[in-house]
């Protein structure tokens, strides 16, 4: 989803966020990615720009933004969290290979279940782990290879 700068600053207005030159980027920039960045790969992209953009700023902009559900952390792995631009409901698939992060619709996202009927549910995730058809192609091309 690519949105103008102007639309983002309205965005962030409607979220009682100021928007700053540094946030607009981010934010910009999380909606121009389509593979669910992390930080490390945030900041290395956006401070060849912005040199005065610290790897502080990104996080706290991150979590100012997760805190109004504008952008989404996804944690498949433990030690590894990536920003999603898209904060609909839907699942994600990392490749174990590339370490690729696909968004997939999921026909019924309810997942309703009786144990938890005291609770209250603020988010629901579905995460796959595999490998992609990419991976897979060059799996099976080097195989093949071999073979000749």
């Amino acid at each position: 989803m690519n949105l103008s700068t102007e639309e983002i600053k309205i965005c962030l207005l409607k979220h009682n966020i100021k928007p700053s030159y540094h946030r607009v980027e981010i934010l910009k920039h999380i909606l121009s990615e389509k593979n669910h960045p992390s930080v490390d790969k945030i900041y290395n992209e956006l401070v060849k720009e912005m040199p005065t953009l610290s790897k502080t700023t990104v996080y706290n902009t991150l979590n100012l933004f997760s805190g109004v559900n504008i952008v989404r952390i996804i944690t498949i792995d433990e030690n590894e969290a990536r920003y999603d631009g898209n904060v609909s409901d839907h699942g994600h698939f990392k490749c174990e290979k590339c370490g690729s992060i696909y968004d997939f619709e999921i026909r019924n996202l309810d997942l309703e279940t009786d144990d938890l009927s005291s609770f209250k549910i603020n988010e629901k995730n579905v995460y796959y782990k595999g490998i992609c058809p990419k991976c897979l192609d060059n799996k099976n091309s080097k195989i093949q290879e071999d073979l000749i």
